[in-house]
């Protein structure tokens, strides 16, 4: 049976991952694929800290040159992570004729091409399954098994912090801060959880699908971004008094030669396939023209779930089929022309607006007056028990508007005498429409 040698460098969570799997399932993989995937290094520059996993010491190494320099090792796993150290490695790797796979989302967003045109050159292979969505293989639903479609939308629950912090808010009327302490303690969130809260790591990613699904060149500023840390439990009670879940969403949308490109909370209908995505768990929903509506889900994170997808990758380099991809496949920036996309004042859809208005006759004339001004269709209306004393919440969904218009109108709400509290703007989808072409 052929051999192939892998080299990991980085040994933190995902990297101790892969490395379980190697050791730990190496006869079932040589027997699964047909060839045996020998682990020769094993690269960080923190060697003494007790992973749970035991390691030959002859494997371990400070020195990434010990991966590059040995002609035995076939394939380099990355998983050091960010968008510095991490690249020149990679590049590094590449140039000694070692194929690459990596989880490094931040790279692959703001410098794939960069990557690709070194592979290019190197005649050698990127994987990076696990970039988005962790345990999903929704890398190669996309690029292959979705190939014979025109994909017209990608919209997914791309990070499993927001996921549990939103079902637990959801779940339990808890407040944000609450629901992000207890994601903290589980290990669903970092000590500094700005990253995940603030839709930035979910932004990254939709900006590798859109570019795989779209075929087009995606800067990460192309991508608007909205987290959820000024999300309250009202809202998500009030929401689900109407039928709907809170997702913090990635959706992308091609429309002719146009692109919308968006990370923000979203309501979305209960009873529709998102809302029942609940924890840590990751979910993608792809639109074809041909095959209509695939839906996937799975663990978006984690050591094991990471590493499953990362194994995958390297299985792939071993065989040579992550190759003969990347000769026909490139980067879509290296290839395609970008296509306009929109600016989010004109994306149109439906909208939550929450208003805390003073109980007084009148109030709801001068709001409604205020969104009709703007061509903004009201299709319900709904006045709750006073969350606070003196005011009284007033909770409006609309038809679908213009981003645009719903900004100028609440701009002239804010104004009024009637108003006790700042307006709060939640946009809604609806999967069984939009989901689709």
């Amino acid at each position: 049976m052929e051999t192939t040698g892998v080299a990991v460098i980085g040994f933190g969570t995902v990297g101790t991952g892969v490395v379980r799997l190697l050791m730990e399932d190496g006869a079932r993989l040589a027997e699964a694929i047909g060839c045996r995937l020998d682990l020769r290094h094993v690269c960080d520059i923190d060697l003494e800290r007790p992973r749970g996993v035991t390691v030959p010491r002859p494997l371990l190494t400070d020195d990434p040159d010990a991966c590059f320099g040995d002609p035995e090792v076939a394939i380099v796993v990355e998983t050091v992570g960010g968008t510095t150290v991490a690249v020149d490695l990679m590049k590094r790797a590449l140039a000694a004729g070692k194929d690459v796979v990596t989880a490094n989302k931040a790279a692959l967003a703001k410098r794939g091409d960069e990557l690709f045109q070194a592979a290019r050159a190197a005649g050698r292979s990127i994987s990076f399954e696990a970039s988005c969505a962790a345990g999903i293989p929704i890398i190669r639903a996309i690029r292959d098994g979705l190939v014979a479609n025109r994909l017209t939308a990608v919209t997914g629950i791309l990070n499993g912090t927001c996921n549990y912090i939103l079902t637990r808010m959801s779940s339990t009327g808890a407040a944000y801060a609450d629901a992000l302490a207890e994601a903290q303690a589980m290990g669903y969130a970092e000590a500094d959880p700005t990253l995940d809260v603030s839709g930035e790591d979910a932004r990254h990613k939709l900006a590798i699908l859109a570019a795989l699904a779209f075929a087009t060149q995606v800067r990460l500023d192309d991508v608007y971004v909205e987290g959820i840390a000024g999300i309250g439990p009202h809202d998500i009670l009030f929401g689900a008094q109407l039928g709907y879940v809170l997702k913090l969403l990635a959706i992308g949308r091609r429309t002719g030669d146009a692109l919308s490109l968006r990370v923000h909370p979203t309501f979305v209908p209960a009873d529709g396939p998102l809302a029942t995505v609940s924890g840590a768990d990751n979910a993608v929903l792809v639109t074809g023209h041909a095959v209509g509506n695939t839906f996937y889900v799975g663990p978006g994170a984690g050591e094991m779930p990471t590493a499953s997808s990362i194994v995958a990758d390297v299985a792939d380099a071993a065989l040579g089929r992550a190759r003969l991809t990347c000769t026909h496949f490139a980067w879509p920036a290296g290839r395609c022309p970008a296509l306009r996309v929109q600016p989010m004042d004109e994306i149109s859809t439906r909208y939550y607006l929450r208003f805390d208005v003073l109980d007084k006759p009148r109030v709801l004339a001068g709001i409604a007056g205020a969104l009709g001004q703007h061509d903004i269709s009201i299709a319900s209306v709904l006045q709750h028990e006073p969350t606070r004393p003196g005011s009284v919440p007033l909770v409006i969904t609309t038809h679908d508007a213009r981003e645009g218009n719903v900004a100028a109108a609440l701009d002239e709400i804010r104004e009024l005498p009637t108003m006790a509290g700042p307006a709060v703007r939640i946009r809604m989808l609806e999967e069984k429409r939009e989901a689709g072409p």
